[in-house]
């Protein structure tokens, strides 16, 4: 769906998006959608309700028909390598992102995919790790870290590539109630436009500027997250993320 009211070209900007699973399953049935600089959006809706396969057709894991752009880019084969420094996606376990021996190599990594220097990378990595708190940890193996400060180095390794998009699935996910606010508190502080695929009502209560809401590959309704969550009853208490 469109959003309306802004002058300033989206960073995110879909129309007419369609994919149909090889077993038949239809995913997406003509999403439109538009995020722009500063927002930060959360996704709600059913499992299966498609909106895992939407965010993964934003960096081109999945390619359906109708057009994707990303900071202007259509996400096309060509354009796969810019389109992914644009936009950083944080998985909801943080154990797939981390596999170095130290959080800083970790973090590191995406430096260094860049092309940069291994003393460049390095300089980048510190600077995400104290970005997010996690400085001081540097040396650690992430084997050793909570749930929480896991989730902060993989935020790390996406901030070293200077997205000008944070794409978060479910991100409070493992996350204790302390763990939670806290990732709470640095999103906030974090000055990129963001998307949040997310159960959670309180955690996009407090950082969504605007909430969507996908039923059966389809945007059903958009708007702010109060409404969005009492038009739908989404609460994830009493339906455990079925859509009521």
């Amino acid at each position: 769906m469109r959003h309306t009211g802004q002058s300033y070209a989206p960073v995110i900007s879909v129309r007419d998006l369609h994919y149909q699973y090889e077993d038949g399953t239809v995913a997406l049935a003509g999403v439109d959608f538009e995020l722009h600089p500063g927002e930060t959006v959360a996704l709600f809706g059913a499992n299966g309700s498609g909106k895992t396969t939407f965010v993964l057709h934003l960096n081109g894991l999945l390619e359906g028909s109708g057009s994707v752009e990303v900071c202007g880019l259509p996400v096309k084969k060509e354009n796969l390598k810019r389109v992914r420094q644009k936009i950083g996606m944080v998985f909801q376990d943080p154990d797939d992102q981390l596999f170095m021996p130290s959080i800083l190599e970790d973090v590191a990594f995406g430096a260094l995919n860049l092309g940069l220097s291994a003393e460049e990378a390095s300089e980048r990595a510190r600077i995400a790790l104290e970005k997010v708190g996690m400085l001081e940890s540097h040396d650690k193996a992430p084997y050793h870290l909570s749930a929480g400060q896991k989730k902060r180095v993989a935020i790390a390794g996406v901030l070293v590539m200077a997205p000008e998009i944070l794409v978060l699935d479910e991100p409070t996910t493992f996350l204790d109630p302390p763990g939670q606010r806290a990732l709470t508190t640095l999103l906030r502080e974090l000055p990129q436009s963001k998307l949040i695929v997310t159960h959670d009502v309180e955690f996009a209560r407090s950082l969504a500027t605007r909430a969507v809401f996908f039923q059966k590959g389809r945007i059903a309704g958009e708007g702010a997250a109060d409404r969005i969550i009492e038009q739908f009853q989404w609460d994830q208490k009493l339906c455990k993320g079925q859509y009521l």
